[in-house]
């Protein structure tokens, strides 16, 4: 049986090109997704034109019962899931002096609260299949952070820090609460797709500070998620930042 894979925020950007990429690598997969209905059938149309089989969820992730939704969605569709990508994401600035509680609660409830939920939900099934002395048969949690969380915070987003410091603290935990039966990972990205509030003079200001000297790709993000997923089975509460070098200057 194919194993399944779920993609939070799966219809654009770098989730869809994640699972467009777990599609490729030859498995299921379902995506959720809140207001890009025709991006996300696109995306399952994608997937299924590779043989395989996909799924998208219309949910609101900051819905406290969100998580029961896709659960629900998925036991129905696949009946198993043997990889978890939290890769939907709140970014938005929240200047000082202006952060409201709804900006905050907003920022930790899509960005923290429901992949740990999602985690703590779908654990069972993610370690269903685990047998030991097989390690590729683990389960599989990826979650995307930010390299700005690790040392050097983004001005004027102070609540979207604190909520992916938070899925960082959750990585590390959740690691060690389901070894051996899942692993735990993290991507801590820097530019990977330019944010549209991005100037130009402050991308080229940015780009001073990459070795590589380019910024990342949806692309680069999918084959680092693919690696953590099908190859890393020795690797749990970790952090692989993609930023290009950047965290070295």
């Amino acid at each position: 049986m194919n194993k399944v894979a779920l993609v939070t925020g799966g219809a654009r950007r770098v989730g869809r090109a994640v699972a467009l990429k777990l599609a490729e690598a030859g498995m299921d997969v379902a995506i959720t997704y809140q207001r890009s209905r025709e991006e996300a059938a696109e995306v399952v149309a994608r997937i299924e034109a590779l043989g395989r089989r996909g799924l998208a969820i219309a949910v609101d992730l900051a819905h406290p019962e969100a998580d029961a939704v896709i659960v629900s969605a998925i036991m129905e569709r696949f009946d198993r899931l043997d990889a978890l990508i939290n890769n939907a994401s709140s970014f938005a600035p929240t200047p000082w002096g202006g952060i409201s509680a709804a900006d905050y609660d907003l920022n930790q409830a899509v960005n923290a609260r429901a992949p740990l939920r999602l985690i703590q939900r779908f654990a069972p099934l993610l370690g269903a299949h685990h047998h030991p002395g097989d390690p590729d048969s683990a389960g599989r949690v990826v979650n995307f952070i930010d390299i700005h969380v690790m040392g050097e915070p983004l001005k004027h987003y102070l609540a979207y820090n604190a909520s992916k410091a938070a899925l960082m603290e959750i990585t590390s935990s959740c690691a060690i609460e389901l070894a051996p039966r899942v692993t735990v990972n993290a991507i801590a990205p820097g530019v990977i797709e330019w944010a549209e509030s991005y100037t130009e003079a402050e991308r080229r200001a940015y780009m001073t500070r990459v070795p590589l000297g380019r910024p990342g790709t949806p692309e680069d993000a999918a084959r680092a998620v693919l690696f953590l997923v099908r190859d890393a089975s020795y690797c749990t509460g970790q952090i692989i930042r993609l930023d290009g070098g950047r965290f070295l200057t």
